[in-house]
């Protein structure tokens, strides 16, 4: 079970470009709570030794390393979780071959989907997105938005991450309230020198208990995924 203490859960998700020295290590030190690798490039066994050296780079804090996708990868590291795919394999079936602990979480794009994962069970959170247009995404991608965040967040009681498209200033636009007149926080995007900066930002904001955050990579604009 993801536990994140009333507070915002913020992750920090790989730029997919291969190589990231020292990029966890500075995001533990920061208070980020998890790193989910996402490197589709990266062969099998390349995977595998480069989520050992995200484990060795969080060391003994609080920071929990995931793996996007690869469930055989992440356990072969063991690594703390996986993150799935909309269309990747169910979460219960996940949870039959991994150990006692180990975190799975599901993207989701819609409320029907969110409310179908919570009654199946399995997940430990879900990311929804693209909230806000992202150069990660093609010309004339569909943005969610910040109402269908909220109605997604409303059709189910696990922790929602929310993706896509944020920086400060997205983040500092006028956001609705949420449902418990908390107010939504949504994800922030940003390179590796932003971690400290996100993470005070974050603490200072009471969200809607279910919303929580992510902190994207990026080296080219310095935008989430």
């Amino acid at each position: 079970m993801l536990r994140h203490r009333g507070s915002p859960i913020i992750c920090l998700i790989t730029s997919g470009e291969g190589s990231v020295p020292g990029l966890v290590r500075e995001a533990a030190a920061a208070g980020i709570d998890l790193v989910q690798i996402r490197e589709p490039m990266l062969p099998g066994r390349a995977l595998v030794t480069f989520v050992r050296e995200a484990i060795d780079e969080a060391g003994d804090s609080s920071c929990s390393v995931l793996v996007n996708d690869r469930v055989d990868v992440a356990i072969a590291a063991n690594a703390s979780g996986v993150h799935l795919r909309a269309d990747s394999v169910p979460a219960g079936r996940v949870r039959s071959i991994v150990p006692s602990g180990f975190l799975v979480g599901r993207s989701v794009h819609d409320v029907a989907e969110a409310a179908a994962l919570t009654r199946a069970g399995g997940c430990d959170y879900l990311i929804f997105g693209t909230v806000f247009p992202s150069r990660s995404k093609p010309t004339g991608h569909a943005a969610a938005g910040v109402q269908n965040l909220q109605d997604v967040c409303r059709a189910t009681t696990l922790p929602v991450i929310a993706v896509g498209g944020i920086t400060l200033k997205t983040r500092l636009r006028s956001l609705p309230r949420g449902p418990k007149e908390s107010l939504p926080l949504t994800s922030f995007g940003g390179d590796r020198a932003s971690a400290r900066p996100y993470r005070g930002c974050a603490s200072s904001l009471t969200p809607d208990p279910r919303l929580s955050t992510v902190l994207g990579t990026g080296t080219r604009g310095g935008l989430g995924s």
